[in-house]
């Protein structure tokens, strides 16, 4: 990692930041890196207002209501000028893999920026399909705006290696998929292979985190799933995390962490959310129990999964109905705003850190508090009802 980066994490309240920057690409090595003028914490703003949806089944009351989106942004402080105050997050001279990370809108690359931003050093791998565009993106700077980091300094990306964590070696990838020209270009892409790579490259990693999902038929009911349909949901979304943790594990260092990210629809039912995924979810938090209990006592690493609300990225519109999901959200949760990436991307990076070190098995809500809810508090049954409402 350069000198200026991030040395410890801290939590403060923030806004989206934009900043100028130039950036550094060294060809044929996937390797990014970069630096940005110096920028004020009072400049890091932006406004954000929750977009109209049409209903689904029912009317929100939500839609004429518009709410400040409060950002939880992590805060890095450099040593060499004045000591660490409080109790900072540092994660200097740790090493992350996460898998999953195909654009700059989803959780995984929230999760890369706050990890970036407590130390680490960051490798990613990505879809193989999607490598050459992103690769491209970044060399580019289209996605150095989302690359700011709280100190003005851009995340830094060490290494980005091809992935389809459905095939654990290469004996498992069929013929057409060898021969699909979007894998062309690309070797060493099983999950095997890429720990094997990683390994070769560097040795070892503290975190590794696991933030892919995938059902091909999310839009039909489970009734109407096919058994391929289910079983691919299955594959994807939560054996591809038992086979990760399976073939990275030897390289992990002990005291290290893993993190995957699930959704409540693994234990309430969310009508759209189907194909299998919710089953999938189901498996995944039952699996991070069990492996939590195996790689603690063989490799003393802890196995961990997030409970993200939901989030307007381009993997969730997939769903097709994201909008009305966020908007549900902030007028049922506890907490009436709209969840941050940034939020789930700091509780990873408190999840990695040495102040987690006794938490392990657990699945950690990050929702504004709508797991809590028994009822939609928006439902006209509740009308008469004092419920204290956030209109501002």
């Amino acid at each position: 990692m350069a000198t200026t980066a991030a040395s410890s994490l801290q939590i403060a309240t923030a806004r989206p930041c934009i900043s100028s920057s130039r950036r550094i690409f060294k060809a044929g090595a996937a390797i990014f890196g970069g630096n940005s003028k110096a920028v004020s914490w009072n400049k890091l703003t932006s406004a954000c207002h929750i977009s109209s949806v049409q209903p689904f089944q029912r009317s929100f009351t939500s839609s004429s209501v518009k709410f400040d989106k409060v950002v939880t942004k992590a805060m890095s402080e450099a040593t060499e000028n004045k000591p660490i105050s409080g109790l900072p997050i540092d994660l200097r001279g740790k090493r992350a893999f996460i898998a999953g990370v195909a654009d700059d809108n989803g959780y995984g690359w929230a999760i890369a920026k706050s990890l970036a931003a407590a130390g680490a050093e960051i490798l990613l791998g990505t879809w193989v399909p999607a490598l050459n565009i992103f690769e491209s993106s970044l060399r580019r700077g289209k996605f150095d705006e989302s690359r700011v980091l709280p100190d003005g300094s851009l995340m830094e990306i060490t290494k980005v290696y091809p992935l389809d964590a459905v095939f654990d070696n290469l004996e498992d990838v069929p013929e057409d998929i060898k021969a699909n020209k979007r894998y062309a270009g690309s070797s060493k892409w099983t999950v095997q292979e890429v720990a094997e790579s990683v390994k070769n490259d560097f040795g070892s990693i503290d975190i590794l985190v696991h933030s892919l999902a995938n059902g091909p038929e999310v839009t039909k009911p489970l009734l109407e799933t096919s058994r391929n349909g289910y079983l691919a949901a299955i594959s994807a979304s939560s054996y591809s995390y038992v086979s990760l943790l399976k073939h990275f594990i030897p390289i992990m260092n002990p005291g290290g962490s893993s993190i995957s990210l699930t959704y409540i629809a693994s234990e309430r039912i969310i009508p759209g959310y189907g194909g299998g995924m919710s089953s999938a979810k189901a498996a995944l938090e039952s699996d991070t129990r069990v492996l939590a209990f195996e790689a603690g006592r063989k490799h003393k690493v802890r196995v961990n999964a997030i409970s993200a609300g939901p989030l307007r990225s381009r993997a969730a519109k997939a769903i097709g109905f994201i909008d009305m999901m966020i908007d549900y959200s902030i007028v049922n949760a506890p907490l009436q705003k709209e969840l941050s990436a940034d939020e789930v991307g700091n509780t990873a990076a408190f999840l990695a850190s040495p102040l987690a070190s006794a938490i392990t098995g657990a699945v950690i809500y990050v929702d504004n508090g709508l797991n809590a809810m028994g009822v939609g508090v928006d439902s006209p049954i509740f009308k008469d009802l004092d419920i204290p409402t956030d209109k501002h």
